[in-house]
């Protein structure tokens, strides 16, 4: 095994698993300039070695390429936990304004910020701002729910920003009213927008800080690449200064909104600027993000059979569906990637149908289209996810029966749809393209945690007998592994680079404390990453690990 190149780096004593089917496993790597440069056994690797080379000793344990977390909102997410309250927590009212008390007490800003609460729990029935104002009534509060689709505000704050009963609902979005037709501080999707375009503007370091904190934790649980799912140029303008500073510990792939007021011909041009100004080796927006409908616990996911409880009812697609359609034939013949959310079945059809009509205007290119989430699908559909190549984005902690799925979404899309409900081994078994992924700060970005729940349907701290959901929709470890990995770095567009420990591609792997394959599933969320590296770059070291 003789190699010109001396390496800088090389990992010894390791059960190292590629994702690369040429080579899979292999005991020791030797990384030069970032990348990987050979992989072998241990004697000799440790053989080209020099007196200037680093040895990491793994110890015998598990090495895998770094995870890839392809819909993650990294900037915004990073930036609303270390400028607000924490709400995750909380299951009560009384809870809630407890946790916003208390910050309020600590905090001189003259806005009160919450973000993380649980729309499984809080809505319309419990949360309006005399709730809000029983925890902090002389300055104004906003709390932002974890799933991004709702959020609340105080009295206080409706005063500031002059939400009366006059103020119209914007398009695509909702206030919830009481009889009179007064807000009641709940507002849903766009209508968020509309409060926060009228809310004081943080400073641009809270966001760079925000960066910081999101990819500190993403680097702790083993992300070394992100896709951003929602940017405007202020988050760009962060990522780009960070990585000038050389501070940007993950490799950032960007998808950029398009939003259903704007025109083609601007929409086009806003996102083409942004992937012309904004690309380097490390950070590069790729695709455009459409947000199609809402979700189901506040009623806004489009169907194409309506609701099945007593009340009913639809939701209409976010779009004027033929600027729709118009809007994404010609982004994809810009070559754009499309980044679609998608919950409700008919925004997945109406996904699919618009991208069959931008293959037949355009012609197949390898774009590897990405729906996000896919919480329903007609099963008729599913087959095209594979015949168009389209990438179902998936996020599979969210598969297991807790309030958000069997008290609120259940019951609203009755039995016969729920059976396709997050059916996440059905479109990997049918040979579509995908990847797993969180959307933190929805929920938890450590992918442990999401593995364990795609294999077992369960949530994490559960007796093996607690119902499954849908059982047959468990994914093996395999999959899910690959779903942050070589999946997903095919989705981000950088599978030449990444994804896989093969000579000539970047050195991101992680070293981790137990063998994943082989233990009992319900032990594969506590797992923890002793050692990140980026690019053969260390970013992240478990206190304790001497390796």
């Amino acid at each position: 095994m003789a190699h010109s190149t001396a390496p800088d780096l090389v990992v010894i004593n390791a059960d190292i698993r590629t994702m690369d089917p040429l080579q899979p496993r292999a005991a020791a790597v030797a990384v030069s300039n970032g990348r990987v440069l050979a992989l072998g056994d241990s004697g000799d690797i440790r053989a080209m070695a020099n007196g200037g080379c680093r040895v990491v000793d793994a110890g015998g344990r598990l090495v895998l390429p770094g995870f890839q977390d392809t819909h993650i909102h990294l900037q915004d997410s990073g930036t609303g936990f270390s400028t607000s309250v924490n709400l995750e927590g909380a299951r009560t009212v009384e809870d809630l304004q407890r946790l916003l008390r208390d910050f309020a007490a600590t905090r001189n800003d003259h806005w009160v910020r919450g973000t993380g609460w649980y729309s499984g729990i809080f809505g319309a029935h419990n949360l309006d701002r005399q709730a809000l104002d029983a925890a902090v009534p002389d300055r104004p509060v906003f709390i932002f729910a974890s799933d991004g689709h709702n959020a609340a505000v105080n009295t206080k704050a409706c005063e500031e920003l002059g939400l009366d009963a006059s103020v119209a609902d914007p398009f695509g979005g909702q206030f919830v009213r009481d009889k009179d037709g007064r807000p009641t501080g709940l507002a849903y999707e766009l209508a968020i927008d509309w409060i926060r375009a009228r809310m004081p503007k943080l400073p641009l370091d809270a966001y760079f800080d925000g960066v910081r904190y999101g990819q500190k934790l993403a680097n702790r649980h083993g992300i070394t690449g992100v896709l951003d799912a929602l940017v405007r140029e202020r988050h760009m303008v962060v990522y780009r200064g960070l990585e000038e500073k050389g501070e940007l510990n993950v490799r950032l792939r960007a998808t950029a909104i398009v939003n259903p007021g704007d025109s083609v011909a601007d929409s086009l041009g806003r996102l083409e600027a942004l992937r012309r100004d904004f690309r380097s080796d490390n950070i590069h927006v790729h695709s455009a993000k459409f947000f199609l409908d809402g979700v189901i616990e506040n009623r806004t996911a489009a169907m194409i059979e309506d609701y099945s409880d007593a009340t009913g009812g639809n939701a209409e697609i976010m779009f004027d569906e033929e600027l729709l359609r118009e809007l994404m034939i010609t982004f994809d013949a810009a070559r754009f990637q499309l980044h679609v959310h998608v919950i409700g079945d008919r925004a997945t059809r109406v996904a699919l149908d618009n991208i069959a009509a931008a293959r037949d205007k355009n012609g197949a290119w390898p774009s590897l289209h990405q729906l996000a989430h896919v919480q329903l699908i007609d099963p008729a559909d599913i087959p095209r996810l594979r015949e168009l190549g389209v990438v179902t984005n998936m996020q599979p902690l969210w598969a297991r029966n807790e309030p958000s799925v069997t008290e609120m979404a259940l019951p609203l899309v009755g039995e016969k749809r729920g059976r396709w409900m997050y059916p996440w081994r059905t479109i990997v078994d049918s040979g579509a393209p995908y990847a797993v992924s969180s959307d933190w700060g929805v929920s938890t970005l450590n992918p442990f945690k999401i593995m364990q729940t795609a294999v077992t349907r369960q949530p994490e701290k559960v007796a093996p007998d607690y119902p499954v959901f849908v059982p047959e929709e468990r994914m093996t470890v395999d999959q899910v592994v690959r779903g942050y990995t070589t999946k997903a770095a095919e989705a981000a567009w950088r599978s030449d680079e990444t994804g896989s420990l093969t000579p000539g591609r970047y050195a991101d792997m992680i070293l981790i404390d137990r063998d994943i394959f082989t233990i009992d599933p319900y032990e594969i969320g506590g797992t923890q990453v002793d050692l990140t590296l980026l690019g053969g770059r260390e970013v992240h070291r478990a206190e304790g690990f001497s390796g």
